[in-house]
């Protein structure tokens, strides 16, 4: 189920470049305007919140280590 969410985000200009960050999301983006670095940060918090979906079944292993007891 899809759903829409608002997030906030802080915008300033690095030389030549924008950089919006978002504030509640650990997420960042930038463009060649304020305008493009929001968008390229939707697209980023977007992909962000889509589930991984493997392109092959993943070999799961099990992993034997000696720990020293407390």
């Amino acid at each position: 189920m899809r759903k829409k969410r608002k997030f906030t985000a802080s915008v300033w200009r690095e030389g030549k470049w924008f950089v919006a960050q978002c504030l509640e999301v650990d997420v960042a983006s930038q463009g060649r305007s304020e305008s493009a670095a929001l968008k390229n940060l939707a697209d980023a918090l977007a992909l962000h919140f889509t589930p991984p979906v493997p392109t092959r079944a993943p070999k799961v292993r099990p992993v034997e280590v000696t720990v020293r007891a407390a």
